[in-house]
């Protein structure tokens, strides 16, 4: 226990600059006492104790504005940036260094007594209010935007932006920020492929346009010259 407590408390001051000293970090950080407070409703949920888990469950969310689920089963050095309003339902599953920020809701899509909620695998990034749904996997090293609904698997590496979610980038090393200035805009890229597409037609109707104008000069000479023939005759 206090080897994972050290490890926590090391995982803040690895992922947010303003934290400046353990005291700070120790009384001031909503995230870091929603963790160790889910940490101890787990360790209780697991040994059957589960109206007392669910019940200190429901203390950390008055406390921190954190709901988490005490089944819910949360990796190593994981950081929850600031936390409020986050939810994470029961059979959500977090692997080790994954980084969260506010809003955040791993949600079910079923009424059915099965997983049912996300497994978030190691070193993923998931911006501010993003909405996961359903029994979907983000693969190790996946980055969701802000605002984002994700309501599909994400691959390994893969940055998924926009409602629905859409895979903007693949195969990028895991990072443990989320630059959400530099992320690609998929709606932006749609309309820019769509107004290529309307310059490239807009240059072929020029052509055929100037073909067939001067395949019509080349008719009406042709027949000039027939009808002169006729009357000469």
């Amino acid at each position: 226990m206090f080897r994972i407590l050290k490890e926590d408390i090391r995982t803040v001051f690895a992922r947010d600059p303003a934290a400046r000293n353990l005291l700070e970090v120790m009384f001031c950080y909503p995230g870091f006492h929603a963790l160790r407070l889910h940490r101890l409703a787990h360790f209780l949920w697991q040994r059957k104790l589960r109206l007392t888990a669910r019940l200190l469950s429901h203390v950390n969310r008055f406390l921190t504005g954190v709901e988490i689920h005490p089944g819910a089963r949360i990796g190593r050095r994981f950081f929850l940036d600031h936390g409020m309003g986050v939810v994470i339902g029961e059979t959500a599953e977090i692997g080790d260094d994954v980084l969260m920020y506010q809003g955040v809701v791993l949600g079910g899509t079923s009424l059915e007594k099965k997983k049912r909620h996300p497994t978030i695998e190691n070193s993923v990034v998931i911006g501010a209010a993003a909405i996961l749904l359903g029994p979907i996997t983000l693969g190790e090293g996946a980055r969701v935007g802000a605002n984002s609904v994700v309501v599909k698997s994400v691959p390994p590496g893969a940055t998924v932006v926009g409602v629905p979610g859409r895979v903007v980038e693949e195969e990028r090393p895991p990072v443990i920020d989320l630059e959400h200035g530099k992320l690609p805009d998929p709606v932006n890229e749609a309309i820019r492929l769509v107004l290529e597409d309307q310059g490239k037609l807009e240059e072929r109707i020029h052509r055929l346009e100037e073909l067939l104008k001067v395949s019509s000069t080349s008719s009406e000479s042709g027949m000039k010259s027939q009808t002169q023939k006729e009357l000469n005759e």
